[in-house]
């Protein structure tokens, strides 16, 4: 079965440089976009490095990786 989000949250507890997953139900230019804006915004440049991200039509989760 395909994951929704092509398995980027398998590498959540991996060192990256940050990830941002985006789930809607219905996308379109304008969703994305607003989500992407948003992340961007909650989140600082320092934080990035390690988060993952998952922004879905109404819940956003986030996890920091323990490794540098």
């Amino acid at each position: 079965m395909a994951r929704p989000d092509k398995g980027f949250s398998e590498y959540r507890n991996e060192a990256h440089h940050g990830i941002l997953i985006i789930c809607l139900k219905q996308p379109n230019r304008r969703k994305i976009h607003q989500r992407v804006i948003q992340a961007m915004r909650c989140h600082g440049e320092k934080e990035w490095p390690g988060l993952t991200i998952k922004m879905k039509d109404f819940v956003q989760t986030a996890w920091k990786s323990h490794k540098p």
